[in-house]
């Protein structure tokens, strides 16, 4: 008989019981950005530090400038692979108050429609809830086996919703003891309710504010207009030019290290049926402005992109003024794909805005930000395994996904201890994480501890082989 199935058999008849444990936790109030809340971040730390030892880890708070990290290890059989599982116990602020329909730290299982149940409460989703599926499947792992199926290491972080300051000094810090073969990390989404999926690409980005100066001071646009150079003119032509008529980038070397994505990648992405429309609607759009012949999916999860978050210049004011303004600022970033580099997209914009700047004026640039895109390979043996124990679990085929934003752990992973991660996560887009009434499925959290015991099983045998 295969080793999981009397593990599934476990987390089944151990549900009522594992969600009075997620219940327990949601309820400390771990609010990571308001120092008043230290007190409580530290003791959820403490909680799952002693849930942990309870099934048999070697678990510890481990103190930082901030809230502390929990670091727990497991041995497993001889030969199997050594696996580091990321979570973060921290959640968001629950402002404003009076929107939430239930005390958002009084967790309950809701039915909001026939058939469906949730969990309530702040953290449910966004991560208390996704770190405790792969709690509960070594659970019921040493409940019916007496040990772990692979070396496990756990690392949860108490800063990720307050910008992770004390992440990166302590992983290289501790670099030695949390290196391992590969990295899981479950603060994902599911494609939809009945799909499961794992992230394999994450994209990279590259934040810069170009500021350009012209005149001493703002002009009197009557008697300066014409001869004298206007910045927000200079500016404008700028962002202008960054673009083509077909919205590719024109920078120069901006597409060195992008791949085109495999076909069968791409295939895969058509078959869920995501179409431009269906993607713009919601937001009140219909007609795509990136790249002409791309996919809104392949737009956002396989290629790079220029973007102008933010322009300012002049009188902002009420009313009219008419004035030169002295100096112009854009924010602008890149998100970035496959093996661009971030110092030499920074360098070549840099480069491309100068050249476009008359010589009696001058232009500035302030950095805000980089870190490169994270690929899995499509082949690694690590996807190809979960993705076939997700399939089996749901009954559906598991999807390979790309995220257009950045998870920041997953880069410092890399760098830090030179792993590669797999992305699987349980949450649903309708989970209102960072909002009032967030919610968890009941059935992500069932099928989700069902998945990571399928998920150790597979890598498991797969490390035997």
């Amino acid at each position: 008989m295969s080793a999981v199935l009397p593990v599934l058999d476990r987390l089944d008849q151990d549900l009522d019981q594992s969600l009075g444990r997620l219940f327990d936790l949601i309820r400390i109030r771990s609010i990571s950005t308001d120092p008043s809340f230290a007190a409580d971040c530290r003791e959820a730390a403490e909680w799952l530090v002693a849930d942990l030892k309870s099934i048999g880890f070697d678990a510890s708070v481990r103190p930082t400038p901030g809230h502390p990290m929990v670091v727990a290890h497991h041995d497993g059989p001889a030969g199997s692979p050594h696996l580091l599982f990321y979570g973060h116990y921290d959640v968001q602020p629950v402002d404003p108050l009076d929107l939430w329909e239930d005390d958002p730290f009084d967790p309950k299982v809701k039915e909001i429609e026939p058939g469906r149940k949730v969990i309530t409460g702040r953290g449910a989703s966004d991560d208390k809830g996704q770190l405790m599926l792969f709690v509960e499947a070594c659970r019921a792992w040493k409940a019916v086996h007496g040990t772990l199926p692979c070396r496990i290491t756990l690392l949860f972080e108490g800063e990720e919703e307050s910008g992770s300051p004390s992440l990166k000094p302590f992983l290289e810090a501790n670099a030695d003891e949390l290196r391992a073969d590969f990295a899981l990390v479950c603060d994902t989404d599911m494609w939809n309710r009945e799909t499961p999926s794992i992230c394999t690409s994450l994209r990279g980005l590259v934040g810069e504010e170009v500021v350009v100066k012209a005149a001493n001071r703002d002009l009197h646009s009557g008697m300066y207009g014409g001869p004298a150079a206007n910045p927000i003119r200079v500016l404008a032509r700028i962002l202008a030019d960054i673009h083509d008529g077909s919205g590719r980038v024109t920078i120069p070397g901006f597409y060195d290290g992008v791949e085109e994505t495999p076909s069968q990648v791409l295939k895969s992405w058509e078959a869920l049926g995501e179409t431009a429309e269906s993607f713009l609607s919601p937001v009140g759009l219909s007609v795509p402005a990136g790249e002409k012949g791309r996919s809104v999916l392949e737009m956002v999860w396989a290629r790079p992109t220029a973007e102008f978050n933010g322009i300012s210049g002049g009188y902002e004011g009420k009313g009219f003024k008419t004035v030169i303004a002295a100096q112009a600022t854009a924010k602008v970033s890149f998100r970035l794909v496959h093996r661009q580099d971030p110092d030499k997209i920074r360098a070549a914009f840099r480069q491309f805005a100068a050249e476009r700047v008359p010589a009696d004026c001058q232009i500035e640039f302030h950095p805000h930000g980089g870190s490169p895109a994270i690929q899995l390979a499509y082949d690694s043996p690590f996807l190809t395994k979960a993705r076939s124990a997700l399939t089996e679990e749901w009954g559906k085929p598991a999807v390979t996904v790309g995220s257009g934003g950045s998870i920041p752990v997953v880069g410092d992973f890399q760098n830090y201890l030179g792993m590669e991660s797999l992305l699987v996560g349980f949450a649903l887009s309708d989970d209102r994480i960072h909002s009032p009434n967030e919610k968890y499925d009941l059935t992500s959290f069932h099928k989700g501890q069902r998945s990571w015991a399928r998920i150790l099983d597979a890598l498991t045998k797969e490390a035997a082989r």
